[in-house]
């Protein structure tokens, strides 16, 4: 069965039942073909669980929280389709606090902080079961705060307004914002013709598009070195990194493009070590973070493997396991600590979860 379909069975309205499962964290040497990968040290312990179950997710830092808005929810084990809701989370809370919803349910929207506002942008809208992956060109910004920066309690009541559109409806792309202040959205699959409807109506992009003022328009810049889509990336040292991902026909990449803005143009780093799509990621100082992930042959599953990329090196090393593997999870890194939230335990739709498992880098 192909990818797509795969795809699109998995991630309608069937998956199986929910059975938050546990898998042992072990520290084993990691073999990419004859070779041997390095393990760097680093701790995995247990985060405040989400208040539902969810894959397909953006989540982002915001002044001094984390931030999930959005993505495909599950009860029983069973995806319901998208929400709208929205909640936030600041170190040290026993639970997650809710905040204002979405003004539409969608999965995929990709949330970013940017110039002092949380945004959500792009991703997919879900009006009937025959369009579960109508995809989107328009993107919301947060008027108001969740948590001041200083405390816990709400200051001005908040509420979504438009932000400014995209050139054309895009999702599964990765965002980023750049040493020059600048907005970035690039990869990620756009629909080919005038159907958007179905995961098979849309194909693989190297699309980027960056905005530079909030009230601005979002503007074309140089294309990625190659189209890809469910890639995940984050910012080092002013630049833009993405790593993984697949591409619709072929499966999972281990490409690595980066975006320098000093010099204006894309380039290649190292290649991750194993082709992973459906990751996530984060970055803390000059090293990039990468979990997790899922394939679709040989009877599908996810992955357990996390890697991290030194930018100082251009090297790749392991990581200990993932706790929990999963796919269509968050990365966000926020006081120097890695927040993997969310995903799904099985390939496609099945066991999604609300588990949180927190990194400590060594």
């Amino acid at each position: 069965m192909s990818e797509p379909i795969s795809r699109r069975h998995a991630l309608g309205v069937t998956s199986a039942f929910f059975a938050a499962s546990c898998i042992e964290n072990k520290q084993l040497s990691a073999g990419i073909g004859q070779e041997e990968v390095k393990i760097t040290p680093g701790s995995w312990s247990p985060g405040v669980a989400l208040p539902f179950a969810a894959q397909e997710i953006y989540p982002c830092a915001h002044n001094n929280a984390l931030h999930l808005a959005g993505g495909f929810i599950a009860e029983n084990g069973r995806i319901t389709g998208p929400t709208s809701a929205h909640r936030a989370w600041k170190p040290d809370s026993v639970s997650w606090a809710e905040g204002v919803g979405l003004p539409t349910p969608r999965h995929h929207p990709q949330l970013i902080s940017w110039k002092g506002s949380l945004f959500a942008f792009a991703g997919f809208e879900s009006p009937s079961e025959d369009a579960v992956w109508r995809m989107q060109s328009t993107g919301w910004r947060l008027l108001g705060q969740i948590f001041s920066p200083e405390g816990p309690s709400i200051t001005v009541e908040p509420a979504w307004a438009d932000a400014p559109e995209l050139p054309e409806p895009c999702g599964e792309a990765v965002m980023g914002v750049t040493g020059d202040d600048v907005l970035h959205l690039a990869g990620g699959r756009t629909p080919n013709g005038e159907q958007n409807a179905d995961w098979t109506d849309h194909g693989d992009s190297d699309h980027h598009f960056v905005l530079t003022e909030i009230n601005g328009s979002w503007e074309r810049a140089a294309p990625c070195l190659s189209k890809r889509n469910s890639a995940a990336g984050d910012v080092i040292d002013g630049n833009l990194h993405i790593v993984g991902g697949r591409t619709v026909n072929d499966g999972n990449v281990t490409s690595h493009e980066v975006y320098d803005y000093r010099e204006d143009r894309w380039r290649t780093a190292a290649p991750m070590p194993k082709a992973q799509g459906g990751l996530a990621a984060a970055a803390v100082g000059e090293k990039l973070y990468a979990f997790g992930g899922e394939y679709f042959d040989n009877g599908g599953g996810v992955y357990p493997e996390s890697w991290v990329y030194s930018a100082t090196t251009d090297t790749w090393d392991a990581l200990p396991s993932m706790p929990n593997p999963r796919h269509g999870l968050g990365a966000v890194a926020l006081d120097n600590r890695i927040y993997v939230i969310g995903g799904a335990l099985e390939a496609g739709g099945n066991q999604t979860s609300a588990i949180v498992d927190i990194f400590d880098p060594a």
